[in-house]
């Protein structure tokens, strides 16, 4: 199955918010004409109506993919729009979190292949990354071009296994929340120094930008990163003495942050 293959049936994309604008947006400009996909959203937005899709029509029969990309808690009132779709060979994908695919095996029946995704908030710049892992009914041709569908918003990894979701909430999909906050704190303690708010906060963004492009592109890692910025008894060793203390650093605060996000995911999965 190709993205050739794709135009010819059909994509459907059920819910179109900020996630899923995103992605619509990396689909049309990687060149899946607009005539193929058919977007089903209640309250479209000004520029869903001008992308040319079809808007809230009839689904195609038997589309090659049906992405997912409505709230969890608004499933129930979606999912009934799908049932139209013969299914047998088309390939289900959910970014909606919390949802296990055993909860889309029962909505949508037997045999049915699905994947599920987990992308971040940084999609919405074409820079997030999306843990995806499928049911026994995906096809390695089905998976690759989830792969390269969801790869319209970022980078794509594949799981082992989809009890790993959890790490990957508690990790990538929390993760943009946590750096944010990390913005907020450095521009606070700047200002607590003497910096002008809005000057605090333009270094802290542009700081924290830089490092993680920086981190991205470079041949070294983080680590060898951060012992590049550090002179001995410099300026930055002063402050990594404090943020690297394993009692009452950086280390123990990340670590329990983390485990926190991934037990509340654990929590809302076996609600």
């Amino acid at each position: 199955m190709t993205l050739d293959d794709l135009s010819r049936r059909g994509l459907v994309l059920l819910g179109c918010g900020k996630m899923g604008s995103a992605m619509l947006a990396g689909w049309l400009e990687r060149g899946v004409p607009a005539g193929s996909v058919h977007v089903m959203d209640p309250v479209p937005s000004d520029w869903l109506k001008g992308t040319g899709v079809h808007l809230n029509a009839g689904l195609p029969p038997m589309p090659a993919v049906v992405l997912i990309a409505v709230k969890p808690q608004m499933m129930g009132e979606a999912l009934p729009a799908l049932q139209g779709i013969d299914g047998c060979d088309t390939v289900f994908v959910s970014v909606a979190a919390g949802t296990p695919i055993s909860a889309f095996e029962e909505a949508l029946g037997a045999g049915r292949a699905i994947v599920r995704a987990m992308p971040n908030t940084p999609a919405a710049v074409g820079r997030g990354i999306t843990a995806i892992t499928g049911n026994g009914q995906v096809t390695a041709t089905q998976m690759e071009l989830a792969e390269t569908l969801l790869e319209a918003v970022g980078q794509v990894v594949r799981l082992a296994d989809e009890a790993q979701m959890d790490a990957v909430t508690g990790v990538s999909g929390s993760g943009p929340a946590y750096v944010f906050h990390l913005i907020e704190c450095l521009a606070r303690a700047g200002e607590a120094e003497g910096l002008a708010p809005d000057l605090a906060m333009r270094l802290a963004k542009a700081t924290v930008a830089g490092a993680g492009a920086l981190a991205e592109e470079a041949a070294e890692d983080p680590a060898q990163l951060r012992v590049n910025v550090t002179s001995p008894n410099g300026t930055t060793q002063a402050g990594l003495e404090v943020l690297m203390d394993e009692t009452t650093g950086l280390p123990p605060l990340i670590r329990r942050t983390v485990a926190a996000a991934v037990g509340r995911s654990r929590e809302l999965r076996d609600d």
